[in-house]
């Protein structure tokens, strides 16, 4: 059977495993305003006076995280670095009497902490209908030149489907010129995609989730695919909302911040189903992050570090089509987080995990399970367990886990 291997980028990719988005923009400073409204928002009332993009980077470094994203130009064709090619930017508005760039501070801050740094750019935006396509497509690689020329290396630049269904842009022309630019880059979700979209804004990857794929999802506006032309390696990224309302920050949704239980649930349904967790943050119109939700994010940081620190001391003995994880001693087990060495292509397409125990006289079977991918979490009630057997029932030949831990989690 053909085996679908992913590039050294997809797995580097997998390896950050959670990210946090920052939405920021002319829109911070227009209460109200949502995607695809047409209201004006007027250059004047961009000036976030306190901008310190290295304390949003600090508090993600802090929590754990390993990558962060920023809107460079959301659907309102509003640039964060002073482009050439419009007359709606940074470099047109009070802040700094025209002379921020926050791309520029972003970036920095990004590279100061370590922090893989990634640009989201609207393909479309509110005016782009006004323009012939050529003229747009020559707008569009101008702008994205100007950001990966302008700022070195940049690890991720995020597309986002929502508004570009049905236009004709000319691919092979914009993905020539990204590529050429900067050609260690990974492309989120369009034309020449390395990292897929989960197809929902809720942070959840469900089950079922593989990184091999026929098509992707590109658009909450609509349920039409993309079709690949052959089968890929690809992995995904679940995106969503620290609150339920907005993207950009308000100041009257500070009461719908997602709870810390509820991050860590969103945390199990993507991290531990083999997809990257991505959570929004839209910081405020002094420029820096609202208080509760850095707060709620170093929290997280927190509690998972405290959950999966820590396996049950074991020995791995591998045994026909899996693994045995021989337990120290018998103890309560409640997880089981296995990992597939990808680096050949997914293999794993079933599997189950027994428990055995002198408590009790015959095997039992706790989970039976699809994909393991790059990290499968698997929870079960408490149970008494000697040995964690984790039997492969279905796979291409050839598989390796690089991980398989027992766990006894309590709040």
């Amino acid at each position: 059977m053909i085996k679908y291997k992913p590039s050294e980028k997809q797995l580097e990719f997998l390896s950050w495993e959670w990210g946090v988005f920052f939405h920021f923009g002319i829109r911070t400073f227009y209460e109200g305003h949502r995607d695809w409204d047409g209201k004006v928002m007027p250059l004047a009332g961009f000036n976030p006076t306190e901008l310190d993009c290295e304390s949003w980077i600090k508090t993600v470094y802090d929590a754990g995280f390993k990558y962060a994203i920023l809107t460079a130009k959301h659907h309102d064709g509003f640039a964060n670095w002073p482009s050439k090619y419009s007359k709606y930017h940074v470099g047109l508005t009070p802040w700094k009497d025209g002379r921020g760039d926050v791309v520029e501070e972003f970036v920095s801050a990004c590279r100061k902490y370590g922090v893989k740094a990634g640009l989201y750019y609207s393909p479309a935006e509110a005016e782009f209908k006004k323009r012939q396509p050529g003229e747009y497509d020559d707008y569009f690689i101008a702008q994205i030149s100007e950001l990966l020329e302008n700022y070195g290396e940049i690890d991720y630049l995020w597309f986002d489907g929502n508004g570009a269904e049905g236009h004709e842009f000319d691919r092979p022309r914009i993905i020539k010129a990204i590529r050429g630019l900067q050609p260690g880059i990974l492309i989120f979700n369009m034309w020449d995609p390395d990292v897929r979209w989960i197809g929902n804004e809720g942070g959840a990857a469900g089950v079922m989730n593989s990184n091999i794929v026929t098509d992707v999802d590109f658009s909450t506006l609509t349920s039409e695919k993309e079709k690949l032309e052959n089968i890929k390696f690809m992995p995904s990224e679940s995106d969503f909302m620290m609150r339920y309302s907005n993207w950009f920050y308000s100041e009257y949704d500070t009461h719908t911040i997602k709870s810390l239980e509820e991050l860590v649930g969103l945390y199990y349904h993507s991290v531990g189903c083999g997809s990257n967790f991505l959570v929004n943050i839209g910081p405020d119109r002094r420029g820096l992050l609202p208080e509760v939700d850095a707060l709620r994010l170093l929290e997280f940081g927190k509690e998972i570090a405290k959950r999966f620190s820590n396996p049950i001391p074991a020995e791995l003995k591998k045994e026909g089509d899996g693994v045995t994880i021989i337990l120290e001693q018998e103890q309560l087990v409640n997880h089981v987080i296995l990992a597939e060495d990808l680096t050949q292509g997914e293999s794993i397409q079933e599997f189950m995990v027994w428990v055995k125990s002198e408590r009790i006289e015959s095997p039992v079977c706790v989970y039976i399970g699809k994909t393991i991918g790059h990290k499968r979490i698997i929870t079960f009630p408490p149970i008494a367990a000697k040995e964690l057997v984790v039997e492969v029932t279905k796979s291409d030949k050839g598989f390796t886990l690089k991980q398989a831990e027992g766990f006894y989690i309590t709040k």
